[in-house]
């Protein structure tokens, strides 16, 4: 692979020989790659390895030029592109002579391959647009869109303007009553009760001009509060029929391909809108709707392994982690099949309800978090092998997350910001609530010595408590394990200005590093987060005095045991067969139950599943031994069979049962003996009494 940088006409203090050094291969600082000196890259093309240029600002120059290349030469060979900044991120700063190790470990992530492809999710559009807001700016918008999309306007709310007198668009009025789906795929409902029927109506304004309340407006609806019931507009109607009082209200459906929705107040009441569903009507919408034409596809963001999934058993709710912190309410509850379902046309990608399930049976797959672990220990070993040291991951949303991170870049370059410092190096994801502790601890171990999410007005705040509450569990282990100082740090800003005040103000990385694990990060969270764990436990005996358990904050605890009122369990072992981890065992030898904490999750389904609400939850860390081993929660004597002595019971539950129904009429003398007989027993006892009455 072949790896051009260049200093961007001398603003970047780039050192050639040390970043050559670093990436044990020889480079050639360049100034001005995409004018003058572009037949270098011409030339590196030619040489058939794959190429890396450190410059984002011309990609688009550098690819058509490359294409170029290709069609006028055929034995120039296709090589892949690639392309990564380091002026923004890096060489534009006040600390950008410091930033050689940062840019010699961007370079190297930039060499990593392209993530692996994932199933794609496909939607398909014929151009039907709904327009729903007051009818003349309805109108309005739908001149603008008219040429390519078939447009129908719903007329809804107060009239505003003056409608054209030409009927160029269906008109369907009513009450919205119900409004759902996504791109190609939206169904409106809506009841029809106004006495003008707008199929039939000419516009010919005559109900205006006969109506003495003057209650028929443009929008050729009548206001039924202000009509006196003259019903002179009937007669006005005359030989068109549109106006009929007597016409019962209706429930009407029709399906659209995108929707524009002009109310004050949204059709979705989500942080995160469907695709194909549009809120403004601005040049930029409505250039975007007409391009909303013909198939699409994204990636299938998720994966879902309903078989370790903690949200139900026996129709008993446990975790709904993922379906309270959807933003785009794609994920819903089914009990009955004892699951969740994810709607993967809704699903905006965001990675938050990976982040927050217990158990891994949610992940997110584009990219999944085993190539980003790759990513991240790249960019770690990388900075430290360059010399770099007390590394700090910012991690950022590639939307507006990488537009402030390149905003303080470049006031940073004009001497109005300080920049990002020497040791802070950014990385792009999809969305910052795609990752979470299994990543964070992880990354910390990999080399980080502080991970930094940094969030803007796009996330939503089902994000933001998601996120601050997985900081707190992890930031409460460590703490816990003797590591003094702040690993993890939260930043919201919404410019340039205030991301560069917020680095500026970052505390110093934590004075007790750890050798750097070897480990990687796999698709199965429990596993990564288990690896992770046993590296930083392994690492904290030797520096402090641990204690037997660590408590954890109670909302989205991963780890912890559950307390068992002995008292109250009759050891029915309902809950056994609702643990979704195996955590909750029983012992085929005898009344018991017990736990393997390592397994527990957290999810509260033993909790709900019991009958005598003898369970609690205790959100915990236990560092003890006995965390990998099955601990005895309860145990009770059998009961054993009064006829046969055949154990059959436990002697709590059998003693709970008599008493609940010793004042039962039906359970009462030879009745009530035969409760303390097995099952066999118990119909011999019933067949060989003398004194039973049957039907036959």
């Amino acid at each position: 692979m072949t790896t051009l940088i260049c200093d961007c006409n001398q603003t970047m203090p780039l050192d050639a020989k040390v970043l050559g050094q670093s990436r044990n291969e020889p480079l050639h600082l360049h100034s001005s790659l995409c004018r003058r000196e572009a037949q270098r890259f011409l030339n590196a093309l030619k040489a058939g390895d794959p190429v890396v240029v450190a410059c984002t600002q011309e990609k688009r120059l550098f690819e058509d030029l490359a294409q170029q290349a290709r069609d006028g030469d055929p034995g120039v060979p296709w090589v892949p592109l690639k392309f990564v900044n380091i002026r923004e991120t890096a060489g534009w700063g006040r600390e950008a002579t410091q930033a050689m190790p940062k840019i010699a470990a961007l370079l190297a992530q930039a060499q990593l391959p392209d993530a692996e492809p994932v199933p794609s999710v496909s939607y398909k559009s014929a151009g039907r647009l709904l327009i729903i807001g007051e009818l003349a700016r309805a109108e309005t918008a739908a001149d603008a869109l008219g040429d390519t999309l078939e447009i129908t306007l719903m007329a809804e709310g107060a009239l505003n303007g003056v409608p054209a007198q030409e009927r160029r668009y269906p008109v369907i009025a009513g009450e919205l009553m119900a409004l759902q789906g996504w791109l190609g795929a939206f169904d409106l409902k809506w009841q029809r009760y106004n006495p003008i029927d707008l199929d039939l109506c000419t516009r010919c304004n005559a109900c205006l001009a006969a109506c003495p309340e003057q209650a028929i407006g443009l929008d050729y609806q009548i206001n039924l509060q202000a009509c006196q019931s003259h019903r002179d507009c009937v007669k006005a109607c005359g030989v068109a029929g549109a106006i009929d009082f007597q016409r019962e209200p209706s429930i009407e459906s029709a399906t659209f391909d995108l929707v524009l929705d002009l109310r004050a107040r949204a059709g979705f009441e989500r942080h995160a809108l469907p695709q194909g569903y549009f809120r403004q009507d601005d040049s930029a919408t409505l250039m975007r709707l007409r391009d909303l034409v013909g198939e699409f596809e994204k990636p299938k963001f998720f994966t879902y392994k309903p078989s370790i999934c903690a949200h139900s058993r026996n129709t008993q709710i446990g975790c709904q982690a993922c379906v309270d912190v959807c933003s785009a309410q794609a994920i819903t509850s089914e009990p009955a099949r004892q699951q969740i379902k994810v709607n993967p046309h809704l699903c905006v990608g965001c990675g938050a309800c990976a982040t927050v399930c217990p158990t891994g049976a949610l992940s997110h797959a584009y990219p999944d978090v085993s190539a980003l672990g790759v990513t991240a220990k790249t960019l770690l070993t990388t900075y430290a092998q360059a010399g770099g040291r007390d590394a700090v991951l910012l991690l950022h949303s590639q939307g507006r997350g990488q537009s402030l991170v390149n905003q303080l870049g470049r006031d940073a370059q004009l001497k109005r910001a300080h920049g990002l410092p020497a040791r802070v190096m950014a990385l792009a994801l999809w969305h910052t609530a795609s990752v979470g502790a299994d990543f964070w601890l992880s990354v910390l171990a990999f080399g980080a010595a502080q991970v930094v999410v940094l969030a803007t007005e796009e996330e939503a705040p089902e994000y933001l408590r998601a996120v601050q509450d997985q900081m707190a569990q992890v930031q409460a282990v460590l703490h816990g394990l003797g590591f003094k100082g702040r690993h993890l740090a939260w930043m919201q800003a919404t410019s340039a200005s205030e991301l560069d005040a917020q680095l500026k103000a970052l505390p110093p990385a934590p004075a007790n590093p750890v050798p750097v694990a070897k480990f990687s990060l796999t698709s199965d969270k429990r596993s990564s987060l288990a690896l992770a764990l046993d590296h930083w436990v392994s690492h904290a005996q030797s520096a402090t005095e641990l204690p037997q358990a660590i408590p954890l904050p109670a909302d989205g605890a991963f780890w912890g045991g559950v307390k068992v009122d002995t008292q109250a369990c009759t050891l029915c072992l309902s809950c056994v067969s609702a643990c979704p981890a195996g955590a909750l065992q029983d012992n085929s030898a005898q009344p018991e139950l017990s736990i393997i904490e390592k397994n527990c999750v957290q999810c509260g389904l033993c909790v709900s599943t019991c009958p005598e609400n003898a369970i609690q939850t205790m959100p915990r860390l236990l560092l003890t031994p006995q965390r990998h081993e099955r601990q005895v929660l309860h145990r009770s004597q059998p009961y054993n069979c009064v006829r046969c002595n055949k154990p059959f019971g436990t002697l709590k539950a059998i003693e709970s049962m008599l008493e609940k129904l010793s004042g039962h009429a039906m359970f009462q003398g030879a009745a009530a003996q035969r409760l303390k007989m097995c099952s066999d027993c118990r119909v011999i006892d019933i067949y060989s009494a003398g004194d039973e009455q049957r039907i036959v």
